[in-house]
């Protein structure tokens, strides 16, 4: 099966096409490279353009047999997001229709969304669970959540099946080190924390330090980046196997708090550094811990690397290199 991954060279991208070419899918990564970094691919076939690029991507389709689609380019962050809406309509809502059209004109009808947690908003309960309500509180999750509506339209009007992938937090970096998190700016808590730790930053900041958990820091859900690509990997053989659209939360079921990931650090380099704590951002909840049963029990999605330290490490290890 030849796989097109749109956001390929970033993050959670890069790790997504390592996962596919050890299983042997033919890989044609489409990246503007306005984030991600060429190279953070590790194989296939690389194509430097714009998934919003219509004619591009039926080229790419017609010309590698596309049978499916991973869709990960987006823009992400959330406060941003708040200051520039119009970069992420265009981005993340017109160019995602773009892309499905595309697609839909080719006939490719195997669709896989990077999607986010921030679509469920301020939570009303924790695990959240996939029927937990949708009101996100930011535009990022409101792009998400709209496009997420498209793909229920294109389902029901085309047979365009998908499966959408609400990611918690990601985290860590693959095993054997040759990929990790690099953001320009980092707004992830274990890669700042991390900078500090080499000394490229004088200091993290804790932002707020009273709510109400068992240290008084905010507690998230921290997912493995290996174990988000093989829950891609998972639905994509999914959808070849004719199993219906669906919608999955992809977390490790526990919560840790900032303090507990600073001082996780702390032990799994050995060294210190400065922080300081701040007022409480406007925005965060307390608590944000995934409830993950449903792909777990639909499509067999094991998480591998569930301990904090084992995070740290492998980020660690990637880092300091």
């Amino acid at each position: 099966m030849n796989v097109i991954v749109t956001g390929g060279a970033g993050y959670i991208g890069s790790h997504v096409v390592k996962e596919l070419l050890k299983r042997n899918y033919g890989v044609i990564v489409l990246d503007d490279l306005s984030s991600g970094h060429r190279d953070a691919v590790p194989g296939g076939i690389f194509v430097h353009g714009d998934c919003g690029d219509r004619e591009l991507v039926k080229d790419i389709v017609e010309m590698h047999d596309i049978d499916a689609a991973i869709h990960l380019a987006a823009s992400s962050l959330v406060g941003e997001s708040m200051e520039n809406p119009d970069k992420y309509y265009l981005n993340n809502v017109s160019n995602g229709i773009n892309f499905l059209s595309a697609l839909l004109h080719t006939g490719v009808r195997k669709f896989i969304f990077s999607s986010t947690a921030a679509v469920y908003g301020e939570p009303e309960y924790n695990p959240i669970d996939e029927d937990h309500p949708l009101c996100p509180i930011n535009v990022y999750g409101k792009t998400k959540l709209m496009l997420e509506n498209i793909l229920e339209d294109y389902d029901q009007a085309y047979g365009m099946r998908y499966i959408s992938l609400r990611y918690f937090n990601a985290a860590g970096a693959d095993v054997e080190g040759d990929t990790g998190e690099d953001h320009d700016p980092e707004t992830h808590l274990i890669p700042i924390i991390m900078q500090a730790v080499l000394g490229k930053r004088d200091k993290i900041m804790i932002y707020g330090d009273d709510y109400p958990t068992r240290d008084g820091t905010c507690l998230r859900d921290y997912i493995h980046v290996t174990d988000l690509a093989d829950a891609h990997v998972l639905a994509l053989e999914a959808l070849h196997e004719g199993k219906p659209s669906a919608v999955y939360n992809l977390g490790n079921e526990q919560g840790h708090s900032v303090r507990e990931v600073v001082d996780a650090v702390r032990r799994v380099t050995g060294r210190d550094f400065n922080e300081e704590t701040g007022p409480r951002r406007e925005g965060d909840p307390a608590v944000l811990v995934a409830g993950s049963q449903k792909i777990r029990r639909e499509l067999g999605w094991q998480p591998c690397y569930g301990d904090l330290e084992e995070i740290v490490r492998t980020a660690w290890n990637w880092h300091r290199r």
